[in-house]
């Protein structure tokens, strides 16, 4: 059973979400990380970043010692390949969901995490930080909008760890100063993935874990 260290963010709705639509059985560890849990020395020793999420493999391939994992993309990946799902065998489809993937990891997470940043949290609200972020993120937006819009999915016709890293960052679009009716490619992919039974149960986790405050 692998051992899930999460909070409700985007990347750890990344791995919630894999887990579910493998099948894979997994234990839940809160790491709450507005009350800091994520500097706490257990848990760097399985994430020395002190960043959700991580996991341990219990019974990894080799069948050695329990493996930890940081680095949601990484975690990914690692899961694709233990299970056999989510990642297309042939050498090209491999490599597009790849390269979507690390798009994310390098692109759309950073930059709307800074969107998120200093929109949303900043003390002090500056403009051109503002808008230089919600800019980007558009244009991002934009290019995602491009590659689906011939597509079922990110990386072609399969669903794959792509669409997994992609949509969490997606969900919070309105945070972003982003509205889906621009961008309908991205807007159909999204209601999409949103309906998965996977995906339903894996952000069923916020009600359990950080339920909104009323």
């Amino acid at each position: 059973m692998i051992d899930l260290y999460y909070w409700t963010t985007p990347n750890g709705h990344k791995i919630s979400i894999f887990l579910e639509e493998a099948g894979l059985p997994y234990n839940v560890h809160p790491i709450n990380i507005s009350q800091n849990d994520q500097f706490k020395p257990d848990f760097l020793k399985i994430s020395p970043n002190n960043k959700i999420p991580a996991i341990v493999d219990p019974e990894p391939a080799d069948g050695g010692e329990p493996l930890a994992l940081f680095e949601s993309g990484a975690i990914l990946l690692y899961l694709a390949e233990k299970t056999g799902k989510f990642l297309p065998k042939d050498l090209r489809g491999r490599q597009q969901a790849l390269q979507w993937l690390f798009w994310q990891m390098g692109g759309l997470g950073p930059m709307a995490g800074q969107n998120h940043h200093f929109s949303q949290f900043a003390p002090e609200k500056i403009p051109y930080a503002i808008k230089r972020y919600i800019d980007e993120t558009a244009r991002l937006y934009g290019v995602l909008d491009k590659q689906l819009a011939d597509k079922d999915f990110v990386a072609g016709s399969e669903y794959s760890i792509a669409d997994m890293a992609i949509y969490p960052w997606i969900v919070s679009h309105k945070w972003q100063s982003q509205n889906l009716e621009d961008f309908p490619n991205v807007l159909r992919w999204f209601n999409h993935i949103q309906s998965r039974p996977a995906t339903v149960k894996a952000y069923a986790l916020v009600a359990k874990i950080n339920p909104p405050k009323s």
